[in-house]
């Protein structure tokens, strides 16, 4: 096998700036318009044949395209205009190693320099059938991830098409007939404040890097508890002068505060002794003999739920609901069985989304590990016609 050499990557490929294309001169047409965002739009006539390679100048910077088809680049956009005899597909591989926001305004004007991207060391294959090879290891990878993610957009789809049949009634599950009822929040909590409050004030000075956990409003995602890196607590003597309002798994917590306000999520086990949350959070923990939290955290999630919630906030700078107006919306429910059974149908539907999620994670960071072997030479692939003898 040929050695790999350091060049510059402006001996490798060469960048051109693309092309202005106001939307009054765009016409109808198949023909990709390629912008820092990718394919933005169409029109009837292409600048540059393929295969392309593209990246943001301007705007969003550090995606990169393949195109496989004639397109017009948008001057936001760097494409290259020349690969010098290299494999397209493989140039594609390796553009996705150079940190691009790095670039932007290195030369004191903002956007990426193609000068700059040119006078850059770089180390690639000498021969074009290794580049080919690592590119089709690598294209096997991306084609698996996007068939991951088209059965993760699928499954979601699914999902809100069930949640839009089975929370509103529409579809009713096989051995329930009974009539919905309609009942605000707070009579869901059987009108008792102890039942249906908010988290503690919590301010600055009391939060420390060990003691009491706190649970903010980043915490709740839509329908789900989202875990941060950074994890937050209060101190001792805080949680006690402030007379905090320990959680308990199981608490549906409903935040109040943007964006969206509405959004709620059942708090799982977590590994700390005691639990709080902010004032802007409300813990809602309606009797269990009349009511399934989880189905209530996916009626929370619904876009009806976030209309409503939206229509009775306040605020300048920050949009919130009241607690009070939060207690008084009303939601139609059914008996206890049918929502544990339309609970039960979307949670295991979420397990099945959980599952290609983390099968798609991963698959990246396979891919993140194949780019750092192959697109650096540590580890080689056999070209065709070449034995291991």
């Amino acid at each position: 096998m040929l050695d790999w050499k350091t060049v510059t990557l402006g001996s490798v490929v060469t960048f051109q700036r693309g092309f202005d294309l106001p939307h009054g001169s765009r016409k109808s047409g198949s023909v990709p318009i390629v912008s820092s965002a990718g394919v933005t739009d169409y029109h009837n006539t292409s600048m540059v044949a393929p295969p392309g390679v593209v990246t943001g100048r301007y705007g969003t910077i550090g995606e990169i395209f393949f195109i496989r088809e004639p397109f017009w680049p948008l001057n936001t956009t760097l494409y290259v205009r020349d690969f010098h005899g290299n494999d397209p597909e493989f140039i594609y591989h390796l553009l996705h190693r150079f940190d691009f926001d790095s670039f932007s305004g290195k030369s004191g004007v903002p956007g990426v320099n193609r000068n700059d991207l040119h006078a850059e060391s770089i180390t690639l294959p000498v021969d074009s059938k290794e580049q080919r090879v690592i590119a089709a290891a690598l294209n096997d990878v991306d084609a698996l991830l996007a068939g991951l993610n088209q059965l993760v957009s699928k499954k979601r789809d699914v999902k809100q098409a069930a949640m839009k049949q089975l929370l509103t009634g529409q579809t009713r599950l096989s051995g329930f007939s009974d009539v919905w009822k309609e009942i605000t929040l707070f009579d869901l909590a059987a009108r008792k404040k102890e039942l249906f409050d908010d988290g503690d004030w919590i301010e600055a000075e009391h939060i420390t890097s060990d003691g009491v956990r706190l649970i903010q409003t980043g915490n709740i995602g839509i329908g789900s508890y989202v875990e941060k890196e950074v994890k937050k607590y209060v101190y001792e003597k805080s949680f006690n002068s402030l007379r905090c309002k320990p959680l308990m798994t199981g608490d549906l917590l409903i935040c109040r505060l943007a964006d969206p306000a509405g959004r709620a999520c059942v708090l799982p086990k977590i590994e700390s002794d005691r639990i709080i949350t902010s004032v802007d959070v409300t813990i809602f923990r309606p009797p269990r003999d009349t009511t399934n939290r989880v189905y209530l955290s996916y009626v929370f999630s619904m876009p009806e739920w976030f209309r409503a919630v939206s229509d009775r906030c306040g605020g300048t700078t920050h949009k919130r609901i009241s607690r009070g107006a939060l207690g008084k919306l009303s939601i139609k429910i059914p008996s206890l069985a049918e929502q544990t059974a339309i609970a039960i149908v979307l949670s295991d539907i979420d397990t099945e989304i959980a599952a290609l999620e983390a099968r798609r994670n991963k698959t990246r960071a396979i891919k993140q590990a194949m780019m750092q072997e192959l697109l650096t030479g540590k580890t080689r692939l056999v070209t065709t016609g070449e034995t291991n003898a």
